[in-house]
C-alpha cells in the first residue's frame, strides 16, 4: 500500500459534510485497505467557524474556500455546500489546480453539467455525483457503467423523500396536506421552507440529471416539465382508491417510441397497487428502471439524510481516489446521441377528471362530445349526484392514452361548459 496519503478537502461541514467527516475518521483504516493509499481530511471550508465541530481539528476550519480549493496539494474536493454559486467556481478551480471533485449539488449539475463536465474533462480530473439524486441508493453508477451496454427507454421513480412521506400519511392516515406536512416538518424530513420539495423543483433537478445519463443526451433543468403536490387531496386518493390506485410524486424520464427524442417530467399520479413504486412508504425512494435487454430493474432506499447521503459521497470518494492512484478516469460525460427533448404536451399520457355538473340529463352527452373533439378516448365514466340536492353531481372520466396537449386542451374546453360548474382536479395515471 502507498504510504503518502490522499488529501480531501470538503466544501461545507453541515449534516452531510459532518457525516462525510466523521465516517472518514471513524473508518479510516478500511477505507486505506479499499482504496490502497490512507486519506487525510486536509481541510474544512465552512461558513461558521465558531461552531463546535465534534471530530474534526479546529486548524483544518477554515471560511476561505477558494483558498482550499487553489492548495494544489488537494487531491480530491468534497462539494457538499448546495446551490450555484460559489460551488460552480469553486468546483472549476478545483480541476484548474489539479483536483478530483465529489458533489452531491444536483441543482448545478441540472443546470449546468455540461460546463462541469467540461471543465473535468479539460484538466483531466473526474467528476463524481451519486449523492445528488437519490441519496444512498447506488443508481448514477449503476445507469452509467452497469447498463452502458444497454439501451435504457425509461426511467421512473420516487426521488423525493419529504413529498412520498407527506403522501404516504395522506393515503394511509387520511391526513390533509397541511396536517401531513406539519408532521413531516415536525419529524425533520421538511425545511421550514418546503417549497423546493413540495413544488417538485428538487425532483425535477434529478430527473434532468437522469435523463441526461439514462438517454447519453443533454437534458437541462429548462427542460424538465414540472407539477408540485400541493393540490392534491383527500378526495383524490378517494378516487384513486377506488381504481385500485395511489397517489405518489413521481420523476419520469422516457425515450420516444421512435427514438428520436426524450422527455422528462415531474408531477403527482396515480399508479396501480400493483406497481412496485406504490408499495414505497414514509420518506424512502425508489426508481424503476426499463431496459432493453435488462428488463424492469428497481433501486429502493433511503434518499436524503446525513449518514445515506453521506454513504453516496464515501463510495464517490473510494472510486476517485483508486482513480487517481491508479493514474486512470472514471466516465466522462456520454451525451453523443443529442436527442431532441420534446414539450410535455408531446407526452402520451393518461387522465383522470373530476368534475363538477349540472345534475340533468344531456350532461354526460355533452362531456363525451368534447373528449371525442379533441381525439381522445374515454376508458371508464363514474357519476353520482350530490346528497345535498344542490342539483350538482360528480363525474369522474378516466381516458385512455393521448397526448398531452389533447387532454390538456379537452379539459380546457370542458371548462367552457355551461353544465360543467367546475373541474375539481386533474391527475395523470401511470404504471400501467
Amino acid at each position: 500500500m502507498r504510504t503518502r496519503p490522499l488529501k480531501v478537502a470538503l466544501l461545507g461541514c453541515g449534516v452531510v459534510g459532518s457525516e462525510v467527516a466523521r465516517i472518514m475518521t471513524t473508518h479510516a483504516d478500511d477505507l486505506a485497505a479499499r482504496i490502497g493509499a490512507p486519506v487525510e481530511l486536509a481541510g474544512v471550508a465552512v461558513r461558521r467557524p465558531d461552531k463546535v465541530r465534534e471530530g474534526i481539528p479546529a486548524e483544518l476550519i477554515t471560511t476561505d474556500a477558494t483558498a482550499l480549493v487553489k492548495r494544489g496539494d488537494i487531491d480530491v474536493i468534497v462539494e457538499v455546500i448546495g446551490g450555484v454559486e460559489p460551488a460552480r467556481t469553486l468546483i472549476t478551480t478545483a480541476f484548474e489546480h489539479g483536483a478530483s471533485v465529489v458533489s452531491a449539488n444536483k441543482a448545478l449539475l441540472a443546470q449546468d453539467g455540461a460546463s462541469l463536465y467540461a471543465a473535468a474533462e479539460e484538466h483531466g480530473q473526474d467528476l463524481y455525483y451519486e449523492a445528488a439524486v437519490a441519496g444512498a441508493i447506488p443508481l448514477v453508477r449503476p445507469l452509467r457503467e452497469s447498463l452502458a451496454g444497454d439501451k435504457i427507454n425509461r426511467v421512473m421513480g420516487i426521488v423525493n423523500g419529504t413529498t412520498n412521506f407527506i403522501l404516504d400519511r395522506m393515503d394511509t392516515n387520511g391526513a390533509g396536506y397541511s396536517e401531513a406536512l406539519d408532521e413531516a416538518t415536525a419529524l425533520g424530513y421538511a425545511e421550514a421552507d418546503p417549497t423546493a420539495d413540495v413544488e417538485g423543483f428538487d425532483a425535477a433537478a434529478k430527473a434532468a440529471i437522469l435523463a441526461g445519463i439514462a438517454f447519453h443526451t443533454r437534458v437541462r433543468l429548462d427542460d424538465v416539465y414540472r407539477e408540485g403536490m400541493t393540490e392534491v387531496t383527500a378526495a383524490d386518493f378517494a378516487s384513486a382508491k377506488q381504481m385500485g390506485c395511489t397517489i405518489k410524486l413521481l420523476a419520469i424520464c422516457e425515450r420516444a417510441a421512435d427514438g428520436g427524442s426524450v422527455t422528462a417530467r415531474v408531477h403527482p399520479a396515480m399508479i396501480p397497487l400493483t406497481h412496485p413504486l406504490a408499495s414505497v412508504r414514509e420518506a424512502y425512494n425508489a426508481v424503476f428502471v426499463e431496459a432493453e435487454a435488462a428488463g424492469q430493474l428497481m433501486f429502493y432506499g433511503p434518499g436524503a439524510g446525513g449518514a445515506p447521503t453521506a454513504s453516496a459521497v464515501l463510495g464517490d470518494l473510494v472510486a476517485v481516489c483508486r482513480n487517481k492512484l491508479n493514474e486512470a478516469k472514471g466516465p466522462g460525460e456520454s451525451a453523443y446521441t443529442q436527442l431532441p427533448v420534446s414539450s410535455m404536451g408531446e407526452v402520451v399520457t393518461r387522465y383522470h377528471i373530476s368534475l363538477d355538473v349540472a345534475d340533468k340529463p344531456g350532461v354526460l352527452a355533452q362531456v363525451a362530445t368534447v373528449f371525442a373533439e379533441h381525439g381522445v378516448s374515454i376508458d371508464t365514466v363514474r357519476q353520482h349526484g350530490r346528497q345535498d340536492g344542490d342539483g350538482e353531481a360528480s363525474l369522474v372520466v378516466v381516458t385512455h392514452r393521448a397526448p398531452d396537449a389533447a387532454l390538456s386542451g379537452t379539459v380546457e374546453a370542458l371548462r367552457k361548459l355551461d353544465t360543467v360548474r367546475g373541474v375539481a382536479s386533474i391527475m395523470r395515471v401511470e404504471g400501467e
